[in-house]
Formats: structure tokens, C-alpha cells, sequence
């Protein structure tokens, strides 16, 4: 059944995010902070999380309600043994699919050309900073940024492109670290995006005085490398895309905080273990696994994904007040960002 959904704030549906794990090999500070995370925690047992067969399956199903593009995310989506198989799955099973992946690229230099062979078409890459002791601090895991800037390479050089690299800002921790990315990234070629450090989950110590907001970051790069804004590539981007003037490429902000962009949001989430979010900041979540592991036909899930998108009223984002902060959401590492 083919049928495009609209939720009740008039959006369709046309993104997918799939988390294929909720592990993950950093421990970044402000998504899996190792006092949390740390040798004891207990992660998703193998019969817990999706098969690969489930994942497409399922893909299949919202493609035919108006999903045209599927991230797969994580936890480190990477650490997921045989990536490449699921990339070949959805790649080959559904043709029409705009198919990526964000990874924090610590495996990505050894796994590039078989997921490019596999028939994913690009990459994004998480990177905080150029400085190597800021790197290490914000993943907490002692790895080097040298090590993700050979993935980037790996990935451009198997035609993964173009390469996107996102940054999460956040005060007193890497905020020195925004021009050099951006003149570093500039002469790269990648187009760079600057997201502001995010309230998601209960786990990262968010506090409003340590966002650095998207206002804030164009008017540092613009004082060095003049910019002027440039429109959106589609409805319901999430990037605030900017251009430098001389020609040399573009940067992105991210401005989930100040200026909120619920009223696009044309995104679904699916976690690890086959639950459906319909919002990156929701208490709850709809479990897919379970209908497919009842024995739910192809018809009756494609139904259930309708009625829950059609009942969707989330903004979080523009809501976002003291009435929020405390309610019980779910984790970043757990549906991906």
C-alpha cells in the first residue's frame, strides 16, 4: 500500500533514522558520559536489537508511506558486525532509497570501500575538534582526531561524498575549536555543520548557558571569512546553510535550540531494539519489533505506522521551557541524533 502520511501539524513523513546499535567506542561527554556508560552498564542483548532482515523489512514499509532517505545512525553504527550486508540489503531491495550513514569515523578508513561497494551513496562524520587534547577530552576514550581525518579521506576517496562533518558546540569546552575546523574544512572541501549542544536524554548535564548558539558561531566565521546565507537544498533541512562569498564552499548550522524547526520536521526514528520515535526529544517510544516478532502482517504494520504518524503533535524544540526539562526522554545513543 502505497500512501503518503501527514501528521497533525500538516508534515509528511519523509526521513528515517535507523539505529542499528546502541553501542557505541566513544564516550563523548555530552551523549554516552562514561560515569553513566561505563563497564557495568548494561547494553541490548544480540536477540534484543533488529535483524537486518527486520530493518529492511520495515524500511520497505515506510518507503511506501513517502520515507525517501534513511540514515543509519547508533550508538557507532560501524561497530555493528557486517554493516555492509544491511547497506546492501536496503540498497539493492529498495533502489529508490537516498541512503547515508553518521559515524564518528573511528572505523571508517577499513570499512569505506566495502560500504560504497555495498551501495551506500555518502557519509557524516562527527568530529568536535582539530585539537587533539580537546578531541580526546570530548570522546574520552584517548582517540586521535588524525585517525578520523583518515576515514573522512578513505571515504572521499571511494566517492562517499560529499562528506559532511558535524560538530556539537559546547561553552568552555571546544568553542576555540570553531574557526580552525572551519578553515580547515574549507580548504578540505567537506562541508562543515555546527550544532548547538542539545537537551537530549538525562544523561549529559544540559544547561542553556552552555549553548553556544548558531547566531554566534556564523558572526565568528563571518568576521574571518565573510558569509551570506544560501536556501535550503528541501523542505524540512535541518542545516542553516551559509556560503562563503569568495566561492570556497559552505558551512551549516544547527540551531535546534535558539531557533527552533519543528514545524518541518519531517523525521521518525527507529532505535535499536524497534522502537518508532516521532520525535528525537520523545518520553516514549512504539515497538515495532514485537508486531513483527507476533507474527503482524506487512499490511497491519504499514496500518500501525500510519495511525501513529497521523496522531503526531511533537515540538518539543518550540515548546522548550522549564515545563520541559524534566521529563523522562530518551537517550541520544539510543535512537541516534
Amino acid at each position: 500500500m502505497n500512501m503518503n502520511l501527514i501528521d497533525t501539524l500538516n508534515r509528511p513523513l519523509r526521513d528515517l533514522r535507523i539505529s542499528v546499535t546502541d553501542r557505541c567506542n566513544f564516550r563523548c561527554v555530552y551523549c554516552m558520559p562514561k560515569e553513566i556508560f561505563g563497564p557495568d552498564y548494561q547494553y541490548l542483548q544480540r536477540d534484543e536489537v533488529l535483524t537486518f532482515e527486520e530493518i529492511t523489512r520495515l524500511a520497505r514499509i515506510f518507503v511506501n508511506h513517502g520515507v525517501r532517505k534513511v540514515r543509519l545512525t547508533g550508538g557507532e553504527p560501524l561497530v555493528r558486525k557486517d554493516l555492509h550486508l544491511l547497506v546492501r540489503m536496503l540498497a539493492h531491495g529498495i533502489p529508490s532509497l537516498d541512503l547515508t550513514l553518521t559515524t564518528n569515523g573511528a572505523l571508517l578508513a577499513r570499512q569505506a570501500l566495502a560500504l560504497k561497494e555495498a551501495g551506500l551513496q555518502r557519509v557524516t562524520v562527527s568530529l568536535d575538534s582539530l585539537d587533539d587534547e580537546v578531541f580526546k577530552a570530548m570522546n574520552d576514550v584517548d582517540f586521535p582526531v588524525e585517525k578520523v581525518l583518515d576515514g573522512m579521506d578513505a571515504a572521499a576517496a571511494v566517492g562517499l561524498e560529499p562528506i559532511k562533518v558535524n560538530m556539537v558546540v559546547k561553552r568552555g569546552m571546544n568553542e576555540s575549536s570553531v574557526l580552525p575546523m572551519a578553515r580547515y574544512f574549507r580548504e578540505k572541501g567537506y562541508i562543515l555543520r555546527f550544532i548547538e549542544y542539545m537537551d537530549v536524554g538525562h544523561t549529559n548535564g544540559w544547561r542553556m548557558d552552555d549553548v553556544v548558539s548558531a547566531k554566534e558561531i556564523v558572526s565568528l566565521i563571518h568576521a574571518e571569512m565573510p558569509l551570506e546565507p544560501v536556501d535550503p537544498n528541501y523542505t524540512g533541512e535541518v542545516a542553516e546553510r551559509w556560503r562563503y562569498k569568495d566561492g570556497s564552499g559552505e558551512v551549516g548550522v544547527v540551531a535546534s535550540v535558539t531557533q527552533a524547526f519543528c514545524s518541518t520536521c519531517n523525521r521518525a526514528r527507529l532505535s535499536a531494539e524497534g522502537k518508532l520515535y516521532t520525535c528525537l526529544f520523545a518520553v516514549k517510544g512504539h515497538d515495532f519489533k514485537s508486531l513483527m516478532r507476533n507474527g503482524a502482517t506487512d499490511e497491519e504494520i504499514s496500518q500501525t505506522v500510519a495511525r501513529i504518524w497521523n496522531k503526531r503533535t511533537d515540538r518539543y524544540s518550540e515548546l522548550r521551557s522549564e515545563n520541559t526539562i524534566d521529563l523522562p526522554k530518551v537517550e541520544m545513543s539510543h535512537i541516534g541524533g
